[in-house]
């Protein structure tokens, strides 16, 4: 916020101008040695008394030495250009997060110049002079002068800062050179006015310790910026805390907690030249407006330029360096908010707004090293659980002071983040998200590897041969069913043909694309895969022993139902070798007429002799939970030669579906032996929405037999589910 933190961004290769002293440390004292310092430590004091006011310093001073500690490790691993914390928070976080935290910092740093200006007017009207004129009109006045220097450019504030350093340094010497003979018992409790809490104090104080982000906006025009920004940061914060301290001793020593409450010139009695007081305020309050004019404007053009807001707030306006459009809407706000309020108003409204984008900022840092990037390589290394406390110190304080503002806050950020990921805006820098996501995911993994298999924790993992899935959209809608947002589902497109001549065209990267952006479009919860084979029923089998990594190998293989005999035959060959190596296998007979009908009603076929009745059901109980089939019923189905077993086994398929806990009815038919089963196929299912049928495993020699036999089967119903477990334990748990 001071003026020091608008300087112009070098151009590229080029030579930095300043130092550790002249672009750190002394534009981030003038910043936080300001307005609070000499207008209200004394009203904190009198508020809380001397013991809870060195504890406001030092909390305030906790948070602002580790949140510098976190961007000095930010800061010596990128290069930070114009829009400070914004620019660090999109940069490692991604657009969306830092767009949600960039115009609320934007929006304190636009408030900061009224918060000055405001200062500045309270210390002016002490003259008698200005007396007889409306502060909020004096305020008007000295934010259009300082909108006009922004307008014309950010060189001026640059020469002046040494020149507000002596005088801020001079009114220093004569706060603490005086009263030597007039030291009293300071007191040490607190002395609350009427609304006045602790944390109500602390909001008040904490905007004198939010200018250490100031020298790392210059990193660009720094000589060695991995040098100058972790020692002038934190130089500055521990110089500019021994005299808070300091002062907050020294007023409690010479007033009473009605004087100090009530005369915000408090220190002007104490010092020894009292003009110097004078001149202290009026400079550091000008200068860290100034800067604040300069700062804000330059985060605005930063956030515009990326699109987060409209672009034409970065127009310049016929200047080559300053962002003449921002500079006014900057202003604009400044003198609304003047209008508004007092200090004691705009304060706790700053602190919100920075606090939450401190808490941004050690998070990135945290997470930074937390994930392990390897691009994270910080010449100022700290431990990660340094930036996650001065997160936890961030949001805490901010829940303590004010409960519904911070949810307010939060919410805000998250409504600007849901516009601007709804917006899908992309740029070519990385960020850390995917270091995150990347972390949790070999994290899972190696724990799920780790862990012995149960049954209990089958979970459908479903790859799905669907080519486009566009064109075998019956296979997306079964799989998206029986995964229901809880399984894993990769839809696969096999490129048969030779990888030395298709892998240079691009082909498996077009399919891939294209999968994806199906998947997008549909807002499906899938993987896409695209592979050269040799041809598909041999790169079927490879891509479905080769997919997946840890415990997340696929466990099921969806197909649809070939339409030839011979390829009937080969999907049943197929089988076998998925079978053997622990995948179950699903077949889709679609009714192409029909369809999946009302999704009503779900019939499953038992032998009673097979595994794959735990399947079977289990797969039709899953389909059955999923909206579109909600409130489907479920038929277990058994044939029977003769009537006299119709109760035992009516008896048994009930146990079983209360066994297995799926809500169904049994259903049990007697078929004569001259009967086909086929006709009572037709009879029972011909109308049913979707029927569930098991599979033999055909020697490879019978595989064309017995395919015939399955088609026959398939085409006396409407939509087929074939199925064959490969699992030799039952699927779903039965009650002891």
């Amino acid at each position: 916020m001071a003026a020091a933190s608008v300087a112009p961004q070098r151009a590229n290769g080029g030579t930095g101008r300043f130092g550790t002293f002249g672009g750190v440390f002394t534009p981030n004292v003038l910043t936080i040695l300001g307005i609070i310092l000499f207008l209200r430590a004394g009203w904190v004091v009198g508020q809380t008394g001397l013991i809870g006011a060195l504890i406001i310093v030092a909390v305030a001073n906790a948070i602002s030495f580790l949140t510098g500690l976190s961007l000095s490790a930010i800061a010596t691993s990128m290069n930070v250009r114009a829009g400070g914390n914004y620019y660090i928070i999109s940069r490692t976080l991604g657009l969306e997060i830092g767009g949600a935290i960039g115009i609320p910092l934007y929006l304190s740093q636009a408030i900061s110049i009224a918060f000055y200006i405001i200062g500045f007017t309270e210390a002016i009207q002490a003259v008698p002079f200005f007396q007889q004129f409306d502060p909020r009109l004096i305020a008007t006045v000295v934010v259009l002068v300082f909108a006009a220097i922004a307008w014309i450019g950010a060189d001026f504030a640059l020469k002046i800062q040494y020149f507000i350093l002596a005088i801020l340094v001079g009114a220093l010497i004569s706060f603490f050179s005086g009263g030597w003979d007039s030291m009293g018992p300071p007191t040490l409790v607190a002395n609350y006015s009427p609304n006045v809490t602790f944390w109500l104090a602390f909001a008040v104080f904490f905007p004198a310790v939010t200018g250490i982000e100031v020298g790392t906006s210059m990193s660009g025009d720094l000589k060695n910026p991995s040098r100058s920004i972790p020692m002038g940061t934190i130089a500055s914060i521990v110089v500019t805390s021994i005299v808070y301290f300091a002062a907050i001793y020294w007023l409690s020593t010479h007033a009473t907690p009605d004087e100090l409450i009530n005369n915000s010139f408090v220190m002007q009695g104490v010092a020894r030249w009292p003009f110097l007081i004078f001149l202290g305020v009026w400079a550091a309050t000008l200068s860290s407006a100034l800067g604040s004019i300069m700062a804000a404007p330059r985060t605005l053009q930063a956030i515009a330029k990326d699109d987060v807001l409209p672009r034409v707030l970065s127009a310049q306006l016929g200047s080559p360096t300053e962002p003449r459009l921002a500079v006014l809407v900057s202003g604009a706000i400044a003198v609304v908010v003047i209008w508004a309020g007092d200090l004691n108003f705009v304060a706790p409204i700053i602190t919100m707004f920075f606090l939450n984008t401190y808490g941004m900022t050690n998070l990135v840092a945290g997470i930074e090293r937390l994930v392990g990037n390897p691009s994270f390589r910080p010449r100022f290394r700290i431990h990660w659980s340094v930036s996650i406390l001065g997160a936890l110190g961030c949001y805490g304080a901010m829940f303590l002071i004010n409960p519904p503002a911070t949810v307010a806050a939060i919410v805000i950020s998250f409504g600007i983040f849901v516009l601007l990921q709804r917006r899908v805006l992309t740029r070519t820098w990385g960020d850390v998200r995917n270091g995150i996501w990347f972390t949790l995911a070999r994290w899972s993994l190696l724990n799920l590897e780790g862990m012995t298999y149960h049954i209990r924790n089958w979970r459908p993992n479903i790859l799905v041969f669907t080519g486009q899935p566009h064109n075998r959209e019956e296979l997306v809608k079964m799989s998206e069913w029986l995964s229901m947002g809880r399984g894993i589902v990769s839809f696969v497109q096999l490129l048969p043909g030779s990888i030395g001549k298709l892998a240079g065209r691009g082909l498996r990267d077009t399919a891939r694309r294209q999968i994806r952006s199906y998947i997008q479009d549909h807002e499906m919860a899938a993987f896409a895969s695209a592979e050269i084979v040799p041809d598909f029923y041999t790169g079927a089998a490879i891509v479905a022993q080769a997919h997946g990594v840890g415990g997340l190998e696929p466990n099921t293989v969806l197909l649809g139902w070939s339409r030839s005999p011979e390829g009937r035959a080969q999907q049943l060959m197929l089988m076998n070798v998925l079978v053997r190596m622990r995948k179950s296998v699903l077949f889709l007979h679609l009714d192409e007429a029909a369809g999946f009908g009302k999704k009503k009603t779900i019939d499953v076929w038992w032998r009673g002799r097979s595994r794959n009745a735990d399947l079977m059901l289990l797969l039709a109980h899953i389909v059955s939970q999923h909206r579109e089939w909600r409130g489907a019923t479920i038929r277990l189905i058994r044939v029977i030669g003769s009537e006299e077993g119709r109760k035992q086994t009516e008896g048994h398929l009930r146990q079983l579906l209360e066994g297995v806990r799926v809500v169904g009815e049994p259903l049990v038919l007697v078929l004569p032996e001259d009967v086909p089963i086929a006709q009572a196929l037709q009879k029972q299912s011909g109308k049913t929405d979707l029927t569930i049928l098991g599979m033999n495993r055909p020697d490879d020699d019978e595989s064309e037999v017995y395919s015939q036999r399955l088609a026959e089967l398939a085409d006396a119903i409407g939509t087929v589910l074939l199925v064959h477990s490969a699992d030799e334990e039952e699927l779903l748990d039965t009650e002891e």
